[in-house]
């Protein structure tokens, strides 16, 4: 049945189109004027639309690449464009003729002979460059070898993963299938192993240096069969230097210039504010800036995002240290006040009048003043009868003043006898806890 599925077809070629089988001395836009002896020969029956080797195995079609440039790598749509050259290499027993030489014909061409259906699985967009010709390499060998090359340009999708950035390293694939013809029609292999892939090692990008790359050989399975497939790995790292100059150092620089106002003077307001108030919207600022060029994407806490909150972090606290440190000094301060004028209060009575004294050391407190002085002796009378309502006054006041004596320790927990220590332990605390987090930091992201 195959073999009459073969004739049938064979017979549906022969009688269509005139540019289908080369009987005539016309082959499609070429007659024979156009082209040479040789040609003309290797042309007469034969037929582009059915592969060499037709019936009789797969074609062996051998592949090599020159990567002439990576000209963009993109971490907003994940992909890069590369221009390349792709050879291939197959034997086609159709295109035999005698001596030892080798025929190099027209790119145009192309059009007469079978050549394989190559693709990019992961390119976005690609197309062939045309100047001044479109850019096509066919050369025929005595022994029926066709080596087809032609330059293009692709952009082609890359998985990256972000959350080292921009201390990682991104492993990108360049794939080459077969659109239709599947493992019984066609079979891939790199014709020098990894040495078929040449321009990498002199690769010069700017923001990445090419580390390692390598070959592999595999096939792509789909719904309609099984499909030769190569692949082409090459691993992308990161040059770290543009950022540490461009992000790193100067939110290193602000986290330090919010430390000086720990060495102002804490009366002056005007002066600890606008430091802290300025640090933290330039290091806002620098934050948005360092987003720009990236991806919005949710799943990617990157290594610059977790820094640049660090930074943010330990400018913040130093605003907020100020504004505590401020407080405890209004609060002694207001203490301080009170004290003196009950003293004043005091040395005004000349010693003749009750003498305050005070209970409560806080300013949201009440302040009781009580009194020494001897009660009139015209009372005396109704000591008696008051005996049982002092008594249940006492019970109440003692139990009051236990209740107050605990409120007053409670609130002392909170309370700083020097608030100017607040900025003496500050001078000490950040600097070390900043070192400390940046030591791990740099240690997980480097070497993790």
């Amino acid at each position: 049945m195959s073999v009459q599925l073969h004739a049938l077809l064979i017979l549906c070629l022969s009688f269509t189109q005139g540019d289908c089988t080369y009987s005539s001395p016309h082959w499609g836009e070429w007659n024979d004027s156009q082209l040479l002896p040789t040609i003309q020969k290797l042309m007469k029956g034969y037929n582009r639309y059915l592969r060499p080797n037709f019936n009789e195995g797969p074609v062996e079609i051998g592949m090599s690449l020159d990567i002439a440039s990576i000209d963009a790598i993109s971490e907003i749509n994940m992909d890069y464009t590369a221009t390349i050259f792709l050879r291939q290499r197959w034997r086609d027993s159709r295109l035999v003729f005698p001596g030892n030489e080798s025929v190099s014909v027209d790119g145009r061409l192309v059009s007469l002979l079978w050549i394989p259906d190559t693709f990019i699985p992961d390119s976005k967009r690609s197309f062939l460059h045309d100047v001044t010709v479109e850019n096509r390499l066919i050369r025929i060998f005595s022994n029926g070898t066709v080596l087809y090359a032609l330059r293009i340009t692709a952009t082609i999708a890359c998985n990256m993963d972000l959350t080292k950035y921009p201390m990682d390293r991104q492993v990108c694939t360049l794939q080459l299938e077969s659109w239709g013809y599947n493992l019984q029609d066609v079979v891939f292999y790199w014709t020098r192993g990894n040495d078929s892939v040449k321009g990498l090692d002199t690769l010069r990008l700017a923001q990445y240096s090419v580390e390692s790359y390598y070959t592999t050989v595999s096939e792509a399975v789909y719904e309609t069969g099984q499909y030769p497939k190569l692949v082409l790995h090459f691993a992308l790292r990161r040059n770290v230097l543009f950022f540490i100059l461009e992000t790193y150092v100067p939110s290193v620089l602000l986290v330090v210039l919010s430390w000086v106002s720990f060495w102002i003077s804490q009366s002056s307001v005007p002066a600890r504010t606008c430091i802290g108030v300025t640090t933290v919207l330039t290091m806002t600022t620098l934050m948005m800036g360092a987003r720009t060029s990236l991806p919005n994407a949710n799943c990617f806490i990157k290594a610059i995002d977790v820094y640049l909150g660090i930074c943010f972090t330990f400018i913040f606290g130093a605003l907020l240290e100020y504004a505590c440190a401020h407080f405890y000094t209004m609060q002694q301060q207001t203490i301080e006040d009170l004290h003196r004028e009950l003293m004043r209060d005091f040395n005004e009575s000349n010693g003749n009048g009750p003498i305050p004294i005070v209970t409560s050391t806080q300013p949201n407190q009440s302040v009781q003043i009580g009194s020494t002085a001897e009660e009139p002796t015209e009372q005396s009378a109704n000591s008696d009868t008051r005996n049982s309502v002092g008594s249940k006054e006492a019970r109440q006041g003692c139990s009051l003043s236990t209740m107050k004596d605990a409120s007053r320790r409670a609130v002392s927990v909170f309370t700083v006898e020097n608030p100017h220590n607040i900025d003496r332990r500050a001078r000490t605390a950040f600097p070390t806890a900043f070192l400390f987090v940046n030591i791990l930091y740099w240690l997980y992201y480097l070497f993790l």
